[in-house]
């Protein structure tokens, strides 16, 4: 699959295309029913798949820190899409500029001009374009002047209501793994780059494979029991923290993970920490022994409910 960064990238070859929008967050059993759309309808007309993202995300753009959490980050985002098969992805940079382009010119742009579309899958509550001002209709009515087909999206439903990012996101506030594990359509998790932290679980016994959120705001908050998969494909059982560790007076959000009887070097490897079971939430404890007395609490319960 090819990453296409901004419309000034794009080349004639990416030209004619099968194609849809959005933020695919959490690359979801909702957001594989409309890839699934659009690889079938590629697969009729003999053309590539494209899906369009955005990065910030919208709402991320307009509400800053106040925008819902996310949840994937970017680069977790790309691999899920790419495990879909589709042919490439367009991110473009959610700016003022494209803030304030008019849907007609959107269209233009992107649509005409950048991919040339011959079929497009999208939302019939989809808006683009300044002020929202571009809807279906819109698209529809360009369409059938400019030699474009426009499809609405499938409605993919569990317990009898629509899956959607929002939905799996409340699921996750509440701890509820289940829920949110069968509106994924897998595990939920979290991937990231291990990096050089304080070095304090080792000094209390539990060393620990650091995970630095950046910019990203989780949708979880708490201590958990789960499984983490290395870049060689290993899969180790352990519990993790993920939070603003309130005891060390930390500032950024961590993601800290013990992964138990494992002795090697995780620094720099691509971890993938999938949150089997809810154990606690974050507290703040009064020193360090207290801390430590938590923890190994904390490994025990991790270990009764991954049954290892």
């Amino acid at each position: 699959m090819e990453l296409i960064r901004g419309l000034h990238n794009l080349r004639d070859k990416h030209r004619v295309c099968v194609a849809t929008i959005g933020n695919f967050d959490g690359v979801h059993l909702g957001h594989v029913k409309v890839l699934e759309q659009v690889k079938a309808k590629g697969r009729e007309l003999g053309l590539p798949t494209v899906a369009i993202i955005f990065e910030p995300q919208p709402r991320e753009f307009f509400a800053g820190q106040e925008a819902p959490a996310r949840l994937t980050r970017f680069d977790e985002k790309v691999r899920l899409l790419r495990a879909q098969g589709l042919d490439r992805v367009l991110c473009l940079t959610f700016n003022e500029r494209l803030r304030s382009l008019p849907a007609a010119s959107f269209i233009e742009a992107l649509l005409l001009e950048g991919l040339a579309v011959r079929h497009f899958v999208v939302g019939d509550d989809f808006r683009f374009g300044c002020d929202r001002a571009g809807d279906y209709a819109m698209l529809c009515q360009v369409g059938a002047t400019q030699g474009f087909s426009v499809e609405n999206t499938a409605t993919c439903l569990v317990d009898g209501e629509r899956v959607s990012s929002t939905r799996i996101r409340q699921a996750l506030a509440r701890n509820d793994l289940d829920l949110a594990e069968r509106l994924l359509g897998r595990r939920y998790r979290i991937s990231g780059r291990v990096m050089l932290g304080q070095q304090l679980g080792r000094t209390l016994g539990v060393p620990t494979a650091n995970v630095r959120m950046h910019r990203f705001a989780a949708p979880l908050r708490g201590v958990y029991a789960v499984r983490a998969e290395l870049d060689d494909g290993q899969i180790v059982a352990g519990v993790a923290n993920i939070g603003m560790r309130p005891t060390v007076h930390g500032t950024q959000p961590v993601l800290e993970a013990h992964l138990f009887d494992f002795q090697g070097d995780l620094y720099g490897q691509l971890l993938s920490v999938e949150f089997a079971d809810f154990i606690r939430e974050e507290r703040k404890f009064d020193g360090l022994e207290q801390l430590k007395q938590q923890i190994f609490n904390d490994i025990d319960v991790a270990r009764a409910l991954l049954a290892c």
